[in-house]
């Protein structure tokens, strides 16, 4: 199906482009009248955005966002777009536990913190309009980019795949129309060294034609050490690649782009926070090191992906697009939970997807009339492979998973503006959703070593615990509705409703037999068993209000929100210690028992307090996010008897206050311009899981940068100094833990000595990752 939807979807793009296809002239290359990108004036409140697949300045989108531009983003010194998180309120973006480039992405309390297959993200992650299905290798690093968007609350009728949370767009700059090259170079602590050189040329004379490419090393040691193995712990090893052709003509535009990232960095270790319960081993001083002796598969990230975007203006009333795209990723990763040299708690994984989609757009701007209508495919194959070696409770065990979860899905969706007055105006969209997802589950023990898919020389220990194969349809009709009101052009006042869909599946680590079960024999049917792994879909109603505006004559950008969530049949998924054939063993868990409540505001703002010549001066930036989200109702089965414990859990990843405050002081120096900024970024206490668990949750911090930039006449080259946490606050960002606990309250049992339990293993897994400690680099760039 894949293929065939791949060669329609080229056919039909080809069609577009050639019946809207005119006599090329050259064109100017700038990116403010194409929809890949934008440029940036002076103050935040003239960026151009195309969150609404139109171009629009920032105030005039009725949308709850965040938009940084290119310049924004390296005068700050953000290196990839978990930086994003510090500037943006209500955001949580960071690498996955005990991964490098896998993505956890929160927003307003919506995200997804398991990265197997069989779960779809909460926040969307695009790269040039492409949706990413998957979460790996979705820690991108920033260069070549043009801007990145974070829109936050549930999207559908906008772009092609729905997300309940928000979505985050990175865009990348367009070509220039004469050659040019540029080139970054960093070097600071740790022994950062990165580079990347971006070259493009015209190929015709007259500028239609035009080729370019990047290339990236990025690089550092790390912030610790792996003990046992002696590699490097938290250290970066990364090339990247990226090529584009574009076709600039004068009623069409078509990039085809390429891009690769292999990662090669070590695994990262995480820092135990307790004792060894059997070995007696202390807790090591420095949070960076670790002393995991797992390191089989090498530790190997591939990704990259095509995409061919056409878009083009048969009419001045009239825009067609389409964007085709193909991606695909491989990941193996040793993951040693415990965090000692023992075989306690020991995964090594495989991750591989791939994705298929294809979008169309048509665009309408008549007169009081402006939208759209799309059609959007996706077809997705998603396979996670892990082993859980507990040598320590069974000499040789090893519970060996195989999970290959596909998906495919279709959508219609439509938003249209219709401009009731010259201030007042309604926006009305609508999505229907169809989702597939079909599920090959495979849970086999072994004794006597690994599993043969990762070389070990383990033999099948009796029948799989798990051996299904099953599917399931989802479907969902999504609406939105925006009424905003500009008192004036420079003002935006606005109240909208949408709602938000997450489709349903299997869950990829679920034991089978372990279904409840009527059947004389005691062996669950495949219908008991389909229902035992399966979770309904998600579904979030949203309502905001919200205030824009550029006011002192674009001397202060302000924009205020308030929102309002319910949250139903929320996906729990959890990991658990269990027993399976009488061995303590481990478990997948997904609850749909989980209502919720989200309710917040957030402000962001710019203020120049101080003119100067050629935009120089002193400015404020800022905002602040505030949420209030909490479960309402949380059933689980306790001893047999359903059970609501909301009161006792709490939302993850979602700290009630987050902010930031920057001040930058642009000074005019020999015909240049020097940035001085310094910033401040804080989050109030997070829970890493629903279960609160004093050891791993992160009590409120905040972390200082500075910087000091001098831009050269012409920003022909330019020379920076970054320093980045500067207090070198430790804060947890995740981690793992399977110790005993109240199945209630969620608080950790100890035994007769004080001792905490283990839950799975023998010396107890409760360990934490960790945000970069501090860091002073050097940057400097040139651009011919």
């Amino acid at each position: 199906m894949s293929r065939f939807a791949l060669r329609a979807a080229l056919a039909a793009s080809t069609a577009i482009f050639t019946a809207s296809a005119a006599p090329a002239f050259a064109q100017d290359a700038s990116p403010q009248t194409d929809s890949q990108g934008a440029s940036t004036g002076g103050d935040e409140g003239t960026i151009i955005v195309t969150a609404r697949r139109r171009e629009e300045t920032l105030v005039d989108v009725p949308i709850a966002m965040t938009a940084l531009s290119a310049e924004q983003l390296a005068n700050s010194g953000a290196q990839d777009i978990t930086d994003i998180a510090d500037q943006a309120p209500n955001v949580t973006l960071e690498p996955s536990r005990a991964t490098n480039s896998t993505l956890t992405a929160f927003i307003r309390g919506i995200g997804q913190q398991d990265p197997v297959s069989g779960f779809e993200q909460g926040v969307g992650i695009y790269l040039d309009d492409v949706y990413l299905n998957r979460p790996q290798a979705a820690v991108l690093d920033i260069y070549d980019v043009q801007r990145v968007e974070v829109l936050r609350g549930p999207q559908g009728t906008l772009y092609g795949r729905n997300t309940v949370g928000g979505a985050v767009k990175y865009v990348t700059k367009k070509l220039s129309d004469r050659p040019h090259l540029a080139a970054r170079a960093t070097y600071g602590s740790y022994n950062e060294a990165d580079g990347v050189l971006t070259v493009s040329t015209p190929v015709t004379s007259d500028g239609v034609l035009r080729v370019g490419g990047s290339v990236a090393r990025l690089s550092h040691d790390g912030f610790g050490t792996n003990l046992t193995t002696g590699l490097p712990n938290y250290n970066k090893d990364i090339w990247a690649a990226r090529g584009t052709i574009e076709v600039h003509g004068t009623n069409v535009f078509a990039r085809l782009e390429g891009d690769f990232t292999h990662d090669m960095s070590a695994p990262r270790g995480g820092h135990r926070l307790i004792p060894g319960q059997m070995s007696g081993t202390p807790v090591l001083s420095n949070v960076y090191d670790t002393q995991g002796a797992l390191n089989d598969p090498k530790q190997d990230v591939k990704a990259g992906g095509l995409s061919l975007f056409i878009e083009a203006h048969p009419s001045d009333w009239l825009t067609l697009r389409s964007i085709t795209a193909w991606r695909k990723d491989h990941s193996e990763t040793p993951i040693d939970f415990d965090a000692l040299p023992a075989v306690d708690l020991d995964v090594p994984g495989i991750y591989r997807n791939s994705q298929t989609s294809q979008e169309f757009q048509a665009l309408i701007d008549s007169g009081k009339l402006h939208g759209l209508v799309g059609f959007y495919y996706l077809n997705a194959d998603a396979l996670t492979q892990f082993d859980v070696r507990l040598y320590t409770t069974f000499n040789g065990f090893t519970a060996f998973t195989n999970a290959d979860i596909g998906t495919d899905t279709l959508a219609g969706f439509a938003d249209f503006t219709y401009d009731l007055t010259d201030q007042l105006s309604l926006e009305l969209g609508g999505r229907y959703t169809w989702d597939k997802r079909t599920a090959y589950i495979l849970r086999q023990n072994y004794l006597g070593g690994g599993s043969p898919v990762f070389g070990g020389l383990g033999i099948p220990f009796g029948a799989p615990s798990t051996n299904f194969h099953g599917s399931a349809t989802y479907t969902k009709f999504t609406p939105r509705a925006v009424l905003s009101f500009k008192p004036d052009r420079d003002t935006t006042l606005y109240a909208s409703f949408s709602q938000g869909f997450k489709g349903g599946g299997f869950d990829p680590r679920g034991v089978g037999i372990n279904a409840p079960t009527t059947n004389a024999s005691g062996v669950p049917s495949d219908a008991e068993v389909a229902s035992f792994l399966s979770f309904r879909p998600e579904k979030v109603n949203s309502y905001e209000i919200g205030y824009k505006a550029d006011l002192f004559d674009h001397r202060l950008y302000i924009a205020a929100d308030a929102f309002y969530m319910d949250y139903t049949d929320v996906q729990i998924p959890g990991s658990v210690a269990c027993t399976v054939g009488g061995i303590q063993t481990f478990c997948g868990v997904v609850s749909n028992a989980g209502k919720a409540r989200m309710k917040g505001f957030e402000i962001e703002g710019r203020a120049r307090l101080i003119d100067g010549p050629a935009g120089t001066g002193l400015s404020l930036s800022g905002s602040v996010g505030y949420i209030d989200a909490r479960y309402t109702r949380y059933v689980t089965n306790i001893g047999g008897v359903p059970t609501d414990v909301a009161q006792y859990r709490k939302m993850q990843n979602t700290p009630a206050w987050t902010g930031n405050a920057a001040l930058d002081y642009a000074l005019p120096i020999a015909g240049g311009r020097l940035d001085a900024i310094a910033s401040l970024a804080f989050k109030s206490k997070t829970y890493n899981y629903e279960t609160p668990n004093p050891y791993i949750d992160q009590k409120a911090y905040q972390t200082v940068d500075a910087s000091l930039v001098y831009h050269a006449p012409g920003n022909r080259w330019s020379l920076g100094v970054f320093g980045k946490n500067l207090f070198d606050v430790r804060y947890k960002t995740s981690g793992y833990t399977f110790m005993a606990a109240n199945p209630v309250t969620g608080a950790l049992l100890t035994n007769s000595s004080g001792a905490l339990i283990p839950a799975l293993g023998k010396e107890g897994t409760l360990t934490a990752f960790y945000g970069d400690p501090r860091r002073v680099f050097v940057t400097g760039t040139l651009d011919f």
